[in-house]
């Protein structure tokens, strides 16, 4: 089952490549710490400024890292042109993977029985079962409830949907109108309340900095104590704040570095590093939690 705590994992560069190397760290430290499946190249892994073969690569490594370890494998295989996603999706399952996470399609602004048909085409050339992601502060265009539902009743490999949109009203309409799809909430600062309405895990960010603490939140929640799970939300709540004073996956990427975990500052074009102001604002946030090796 694909479900619990997850991390979006970021793209570690050097010299304007993969830092392969550092990337295969990265993913044995989440599988160190816990973490119930690995999601490469989303939005938090620039995904949109790789090659086909970088983005292939990505999820070759993650899978060849994650083998044999429990650790399930949801990857990113999302485009705005459906034929792309399914390149993707194809490549994915081929791999091995458990499971794909395909994003809506970004700029072309799709109607919704657009978005209907490119995940009908995405989720029927495949398997392996696909999960929405619902984040239109990122891609100009939100997944509508009654859409997800359609997709849900309509797809039988479409299990689940990562919300992004930072609106509970939406879970709770989720919950109430297709309780049978599988919730994963997108956005940190509101991992504990999607989880406390019926939320099946999280796809974090702040858990490339401190994937002990998610996993630690998110089981808390799945195995009913609530009161642990809000506890730690809430401890988190200024990592998570920070790690958003700029377009992801900036923020993440620069607490990284300044934690060890990463040796060279790089982003892909037009992303660039934060401001000397944020990166200070970083620096001090960090200075109150544990980052383990």
């Amino acid at each position: 089952m694909l479900n619990g705590a997850m991390s979006a994992l970021i793209t570690p560069f050097k010299n304007s490549m993969i830092d392969e190397v550092t990337y295969e760290y990265l993913i044995k430290r989440q599988i160190k710490y816990g973490m119930d499946a690995c999601v490469p190249v989303g939005t938090t892994g620039e995904s949109a400024t790789l090659t086909h073969k970088e983005h292939m690569r990505c999820i070759e490594i993650v899978l060849e890292v994650c083998k044999g370890s429990g650790v399930k494998v949801l990857a990113g295989a999302g485009s705005n042109s459906t034929a792309e996603a399914i390149e993707l999706a194809k490549f994915a399952q081929k791999s091995g993977a458990d499971g794909i996470l395909c994003v809506s399609p970004y700029y072309n602004k799709p109607s919704q029985e657009g978005i209907y048909q490119h995940y009908k085409a995405v989720a029927q050339s495949v398997e392996i079962p696909l999960m929405l992601y619902n984040v239109p502060g990122r891609t100009g265009v939100s997944i509508e409830v009654q859409t997800a539902i359609r997709l849900f009743k309509d797809v039988k490999n479409i299990f689940a949907i990562k919300e992004a949109a930072g609106s509970m009203e939406r879970i709770i309409e989720l919950n109430q109108n297709a309780s049978q799809i599988e919730i994963f909430s997108g956005e940190d600062a509101i991992n504990y309340p999607i989880l406390a309405n019926g939320g099946r895990g999280v796809i974090s960010v702040t858990g490339n900095l401190l994937p002990n603490k998610i996993v630690e939140l998110t089981k808390s929640a799945l195995n009913g104590d609530m009161t642990h799970s809000k506890r730690i939300n809430n401890e988190l709540y200024d990592i998570n704040r920070v790690l958003f004073c700029e377009s992801n996956p900036i923020p993440i990427k620069a607490g990284m570095y300044l934690s060890g975990l990463i040796d060279s500052l790089e982003y892909r074009l037009p992303l660039v590093a934060p401001s000397k102001e944020h990166m200070k604002l970083i620096e001090k946030t960090l200075q109150n939690y544990e980052v383990l090796k």
